[in-house]
């Protein structure tokens, strides 16, 4: 199956790296938005993510004519949905930008057509919401268009490398679905290419990041317990992954994203009788930040007055990408018990960040606070010396979170040291 034209619908970490990538294979891409200030952005030549190599393949694109933006879909070969799914009260999927996106397609919906959902979804999404909106247009899905789940698996400061390189799973309503998703993937697709049906596909994406959700809170509770008994989590977790069958993940300040975090509740909401392990691991993992801020009232006491700098933002290192992130969960718990928080991240793009007013500049984050607490392992984080501390006099106390601190060179700093599941005796 040949295309001359695509439209992807949302353009955000995963559909303007795609539409950039399509557009570089020299096919028409029209990427389509309904934030008026994204479009602008776009349209100007500027893009609002920081994703490595993504500004000049975006921009040798637009140069060449073959990526074009516009708040409105137009008619296309394939229709690729690639919005957000969040959550609604009480950890529920809100499908309404997957449904407003599927009936935005409906005018423009000819037969032959080729319709893929990208975004996370729950299981049978596909099948049982997707396909009667597009239905409704009066043609068949699987007899007059095609239509195909493929979800993303790419990790965001790589994502246009495991676009490229990693296997795509291609899950169709029918297999004569799944070839058209086959063909339009394999124009940049050099891994893999795996044919199944649409729910599997679905449930592919939603296990791979509930498995390591699930490892994620194993390596939390080891870090409580690890406190409990007065050992180094750290060093314990290290020992034990010699063992050849062994991958504990690392403990921290929770689980953000908008994967790990929210795909597994997908799977609660679908099947909540049957989920006891997965559900038990999602509340694990969000309970992490009251733990966190727990763990520092323990050794400080009371955390009202306490001029406190976090140091990380972002829900993982070296990314701009702040969604359900762990460590703003941190900064907000400690504003609540009466601390006066700042906050330090090479990332941020922006002044204000959900009431938190951030700096990129560490020694301005610094200045005059009694505690610091370090929340996600950023490369400049990590490459910090004990002497970038010890000339701000008033910091007395560093509690880390991420093992910043856990090499010999910190073992004489003039600074208090905390560090996550790491309670030693002295």
């Amino acid at each position: 199956m040949k295309f001359t034209k695509i439209c992807v619908l949302g353009m955000g970490y995963i559909g303007l790296p795609t539409s950039s990538t399509f557009a570089s294979k020299k096919i028409q891409v029209s990427g389509v938005d309904i934030n008026d200030k994204v479009i602008d952005s776009l349209q100007r030549g500027e893009i609002h993510i920081i994703e490595t190599g993504l500004q000049p393949l975006f921009v040798e694109a637009i140069n060449n004519g073959f990526l074009t933006f516009s708040r409105k879909v137009s008619a296309a070969d394939a229709f690729i949905i690639a919005v957000p799914t969040p959550f609604k009260e009480g950890k529920l999927s809100d499908m309404k930008y997957v449904v407003s996106a599927a009936e935005s397609i409906l005018p423009h919906l000819s037969k032959g057509n080729l319709v893929v959902l990208e975004s996370t979804s729950p299981p049978r999404t596909t099948i049982d919401l997707i396909a009667p909106i597009l239905e409704s247009s009066g043609l068949k899905a699987g007899e007059d268009f095609f239509l195909v789940y493929s979800p993303e698996r790419v990790l965001p400061g790589q994502i246009l490398r495991e676009l490229v390189e990693n296997a795509r799973v291609i899950g169709g309503i029918n297999r004569e679905s799944a070839e058209a998703g086959r063909d339009l993937y394999s124009t940049f697709v050099k891994g893999e290419i795996i044919l199944t049906d649409a729910t599997t596909a679905e449930m592919v994406k939603l296990m791979e990041n509930t498995y390591r959700d699930i490892n994620i809170a194993a390596a939390n509770e080891f870090s409580r317990l690890a406190d409990r008994f007065g050992i180094d989590v750290w060093e314990a977790i290290s020992l034990a992954n010699r063992h050849p069958r062994v991958k504990i993940l690392n403990p921290g300040p929770g689980v953000g994203g908008h994967c790990i975090s929210v795909d597994p509740w997908f799977l609660v909401e679908s099947a909540p009788d049957i989920t006891t392990l997965i559900s038990s691991a999602r509340k694990v993992n969000d309970s992490q930040p009251h733990f966190v801020v727990d763990w520092m009232e323990g050794k400080l006491g009371k955390l009202s007055g306490k001029q406190i700098c976090a140091l990380g933002l972002t829900y993982k290192p070296n990314v701009d990408d702040f969604r359900e992130s762990p460590a703003i969960d941190v900064v907000k718990l400690l504003s609540a018990k009466g601390a006066e928080v700042k906050a330090y991240d090479p990332f941020i793009m922006r002044e204000s960040l959900d009431g938190i007013n951030p700096s990129r500049d560490l020694s301005n984050a610094l200045e005059n606070v009694d505690v610091a607490v370090i929340l996600v392992s950023h490369n400049e984080i990590m490459k910090l010396e004990p002497s970038d501390f010890s000339r701000f006099t008033n910091l007395k106390v560093i509690f880390d979170t991420v093992n910043v601190t856990g090499n010999s060179k910190w073992n004489s700093a003039p600074i208090k040291i905390y560090r996550l599941g790491a309670n030693k005796p002295e």
